[in-house]
């Protein structure tokens, strides 16, 4: 099986139920492994197998749910097709490019013309496709931003909402004076006494009733055919999207909250035209018959504010990603047939030589091939000072050049650089959902047919039971709660602060892989450190060589030992192999090549140099094998006391010499702890050192507990002991050696350095190695799943609450039915209540 994963954008959804809609759909496709559909994104997130089922099958599956999937053409122009026998091949080739739907070609015009979904696909990967089936591309395709596309999206839409809105307000404030003068002619006989809009409305067209007494009033019949006919702009233009969804879902046998507003303000559109039309037909009113022409335009005006703000309001959850993005180069100047010339940042290709001169943008990853400068990382990072960059050394995409120009060699760019990695990592997990939110998806799949039948069960109990006139009573009754109801505060409860809270976290330099590890790492109540890197630098120097004495007395010389230990170290790539070898290169020692070479997990290495068996080993591997240690014991041992790594040279089963590795402790490890426990956590140090050791640098960083002497593949049963007492755990390791134990953990924490922050397996990364900022992470994850408790909370006892007071409960006791125009007020803050709540993640700042 060949897994695939691709994000959709689903256009058309209004509500959670026609996410859950979509998702039911896409997950029954055949070869669909999991789909997962986020309202508040408008994203959905399938995972399928490439050999069953292709990204064009998928948009016809969310298109035959009755949605819309959002899709681009880009045409392009290919040398010499018109001599191609058959253009099939090129078809073929082009189709197979993950996130294309379809490709078309002519040889007529030497072009093709191919569809695909935004975002899915690369200008590079269509040309790599035309190219190995033969043929080259006349000009390069324009590279296109997925995040200025969806930008604009949010911007058209906020404009059309933004009219449809102005209309319906400015119907209702002429429809409300409509009503008014009606209401003036029979204030005593309204039925509009009993709902709250008629109670406010009713004393003001008493009013106007005085103010026009003397000078005549219209006749109420032309009233009513005016509001007819200035609320039917409304009904087609401003509300139209809702009765086309209503009608979609219809067709396509589900509903949603167009259903309920398409419903709700449809059966008043038409009750009142048949009481204006036909009044005889509700003989039992003994009068001109209410009609609900300003509820209908005030519904739809209100629904449309909502929507406005709401999509105002969620074009802010998603603005750390459009940071993020917009820290790219624009421009860049590389060197090509010996010339420099100025390009675009997304037009530089792995190999340019590319010129950054002081004061400008690195555009992409590289390597220093000329020049010395220092580069402000901190955008990426968080590090607020410059790092000195030279010669061999790589440079990130994005970051700032500062002091002196240099020349790089291009090694990563576009989706595969740090930065563009960074955002698609950041993107994966908004797209995904925390388990929480299981039970809202489950309550939205049902909501609406829920609603419904309740609207249907208080229409037949107040026709019935109701007072006169029934019929005008029960459809106001079932008006309201069609309209109040609202399936969308469910939906947007989890994903909206997901959204915002991932976001926040990647402005902060750290990388959440997914909401379910948001949820889990927020839920943590034991800490596992590892030393090396974590809590102490992971840059160890060495600081000492103690070394054995000669048959003839003579110790031997520091340099001969660093000669034998630093030629076998030089295949490792330990930190403690590394320190060696940079001992030796700094006192100049020569390096004699390895013959064969052997790793021995936690205790060390072993090689053949010279014809000489050369091992650096532990010091707890040097007594398990009872090698005679001599006075380089006790040696040992006070280095270990000291905080300092002893590790064992060994020439030929001889120990030749103690060298000590120190390993200086992180500034921010002590306050880092101090942090883990004010938060009620418990911090556990892992390490393989010896015991000693361990103990001196956890006593200086204030940890109580510690397993010292532990093999890589040990951290993960420790981490496993740990689980089966109950505990909810973290690892926080640099990932060199710590991948079981990451892997193990409730949740992994990898400490990047910058350039390999998307290579980690983790669930969490942090991209700055700062201990603090784990810290960080375990604080943001609890205040975002607080967030969604919350919104949760008020979206379930909205419904459970507004529904029945809807449906009438009130009125044996207060005489009192709820309005359907503040029915549609009420339901369009629920929803923006609950995305405004998760905006305030934005406002987040670590203890």
């Amino acid at each position: 099986m060949s897994r695939a994963r691709i994000i959709l954008p689903i256009e058309g959804m209004s509500c959670a139920s026609c996410a859950a809609t979509v998702q039911d759909a896409l997950g029954r496709a055949g070869g669909v492994a999991n789909a997962a559909v986020n309202y508040a994104t408008g994203r959905a997130a399938v995972e399928y197998d490439d050999a069953q089922t292709h990204v064009a099958e998928l948009v016809q599956t969310v298109r035959d749910a009755g949605y819309g999937c959002g899709t681009a053409t880009v045409t392009l122009t290919v040398d010499q097709l018109h001599y191609a026998p058959s253009v099939l091949p090129l078809e073929q080739a082009l189709r197979r490019v993950p996130g294309v739907i379809a490709a078309a070609a002519n040889q007529a015009t030497e072009t093709v013309v191919v569809s695909y979904v935004p975002g899915a696909t690369t200008a590079e990967a269509l040309e790599r496709a035309v190219e190995e089936v033969g043929f080259t591309v006349a000009e390069p395709i324009a590279a296109e931003d997925p995040l200025e596309r969806e930008r604009v999206a949010r911007q058209r839409e906020v404009q059309t909402l933004t009219w449809k809105f102005a209309l319906a307000a400015a119907v209702t404030v002429v429809s409300m004076l409509g009503a008014m003068l009606l209401m003036a002619h029979d204030a005593d006989a309204t039925l509009k006494q009993v709902d709250l809009l008629g109670r406010l409305l009713i004393p003001l067209a008493l009013r106007l009733q005085d103010a026009l007494a003397g000078q005549g009033t219209p006749d109420p019949r032309w009233i009513k055919l005016g509001l007819a006919v200035i609320t039917l702009p409304v009904i087609v233009w401003s509300g139209g999207q809702f009765y086309r969804g209503a009608w979609s879902g219809f067709r396509h046998r589900t509903a949603d909250m167009n259903t309920l507003i398409g419903v709700g303000t449809g059966a008043a559109y038409l009750y009142s035209l048949v009481a204006t039309l036909a009044p005889g037909l509700f003989t039992g009113v003994g009068r001109s018959p209410d009609v609900y022409y300003e509820s209908v335009s005030a519904i739809i005006a209100l629904i449309l504010l909502g929507r406005l703000l709401e999509a105002r309001a969620r074009g802010r959850t998603s603005e750390a990603i459009r940071r993020l993005a917009g820290l790219r180069a624009r421009t860049a100047h590389v060197v090509r047939d010996g010339k420099e010339i100025e390009i675009a940042g997304e037009a530089v290709v792995p190999g340019d030589l590319v010129i950054v001169r002081p004061g400008e943008k690195i555009p992409v990853d590289g390597r220093v091939t000329e020049g010395a400068s220092a580069v402000d990382e901190s955008m990426l990072t968080g590090e607020p000072m410059p790092v000195g960059k030279k010669i061999g050394d790589e440079v990130i995409g994005a970051t700032i050049n500062t002091t002196g120009s240099i020349t790089l060699r291009a090694t990563r760019v576009g989706k595969d650089s740090a930065l563009g990695q960074i955002v698609q990592l950041v993107e994966d997990a908004q797209s995904t959902k925390a388990p929480i939110q299981r039970l809202a998806d489950q309550v939205a799949g049902v909501f609406v047919p829920i609603v419904i039948a309740i609207a249907i069960a208080a229409f037949i109990a107040w026709f019935d039971f109701g007072p006169e006139p029934a019929l005008v009573f029960s459809t106001v009754a079932l008006i309201t709660v069609l309209i109040i109801a609202c399936p969308c505060a469910l939906g947007l409860a989890t994903p909206t602060a997901i959204l915002v809270g991932t976001g926040k976290a990647a402005e902060l330099g750290i990388l959440i892989r997914s909401g379910e590890a948001l949820d889990r790492l927020s839920k943590v109540r034991t800490v596992l450190l590892d030393k090396t890197g974590t809590i102490t630098e992971g840059r160890p120097t060495v600081t000492h060589i103690v070394t054995a004495k000669r048959p003839d007395g003579t110790p031997l010389a520091p340099a001969e030992v660093l000669k034998w230990a630093a030629s076998v170290e030089q295949r490792s790539e330990h930190p403690l192999a590394l320190a060696i070898v940079k001992a030796a290169k700094e006192r100049n020692v020569d390096l004699l090549p390895v013959e064969t070479f052997a790793m021995m997990e936690g205790r060390g290495v072993r090689g053949t140099v010279d014809r000489r068996i050369i091992e650096v080993i532990s010091l707890r591997h040097a007594r398990e094998r009872s090698l005679e240690l001599g006075s380089l014991g006790p040696d040992a041992d006070r280095l270990a006391a000291q905080g300092r790594t002893p590790v064992i040279v060994v020439v030929n089963n001889t120990v030749y010499a103690v060298v000590a590795i120190s390993d200086p402790i992180k500034p921010s490890a002590k306050e880092a702890v101090a942090l883990f426990k004010r938060m009620g956590l418990s911090v556990m140090m892992l390490s393989g050192d010896v015991k000693r050791g361990a103990e001196a640098v956890a006593a200086e960083v204030g940890i109580d507990e510690i397993v010292a002497e532990v093999l890589p593949s040990q951290k993960a049963d420790i981490v496993r002991k740990l689980q089966r007492q109950g505990r909810h755990v973290a690892m926080v390791g640099d990932g060199i050696n710590d991948a079981p134990a990451l892997a193990q953990a409730d949740v992994g924490i990898a400490i990047g350095t910058g350039t390999d922050i998307a290579m980690e397996a983790s669930d969490v990364t942090l991209i700055r190695g700062d201990l603090r900022a784990a810290v960080t992470a375990i604080q943001l994850s609890r205040r975002t799943m607080g967030t969604i408790r919350l919104n949760l909370f008020w979206a379930f006892v909205y419904n459970v609450i507004g529904i029945p007071i809807a449906a009438g409960v009130l009125f044996p006791l207060y005489h009192v039915l709820l309005s359907p125009v503040f029915a549609s007020a009420a339901m369009a803050w629920s929803s923006l209540s609950v995305v405004l709540n998760s905006l305030t993640l934005r406002r987040f700042k670590p203890a």
